[in-house]
């Protein structure tokens, strides 16, 4: 069976879709870093960081290049950085939303 442009798109979102992909993200929106230097960011194993990163790797969302014994990670394409940003307007977005009617919940009992 051909895959199509939606199961593209979902194995993309699946990528991300880890609250430690999204954070190595962040770190990586700086410039390209290595494994040593997104471990103290996000607070991870050096095993669990090295895992997250392949799995984007894998995904395309990462590229990687080797100076030596160090291998420095950073995004294949800077636009999914326009993902995240719209991602976190929409959830900021939600939670006040979702705020508000708990709120109003809240004042009705």
């Amino acid at each position: 069976m051909k895959p199509n442009i939606q199961e593209f798109q979902a194995a993309v979102l699946n990528a991300l879709a880890h609250p430690l992909h999204l954070k190595i993200l962040e770190k990586l929106r700086a410039g390209p870093c290595c494994v040593c230097k997104i471990i103290p960011e996000v607070g991870e194993k050096q095993s669990n960081v090295s895992h997250h990163l392949a799995i984007m790797k894998k995904a395309g969302i990462l590229k990687t290049e080797k100076t030596g014994r160090e291998v420095w990670y950073e995004v294949s394409d800077p636009r999914v950085f326009e993902i995240l940003d719209i991602l976190k307007d929409y959830t900021r977005t939600r939670l006040l939303k979702d705020e508000k009617r708990f709120k109003r919940l809240l004042k009705t009992r």
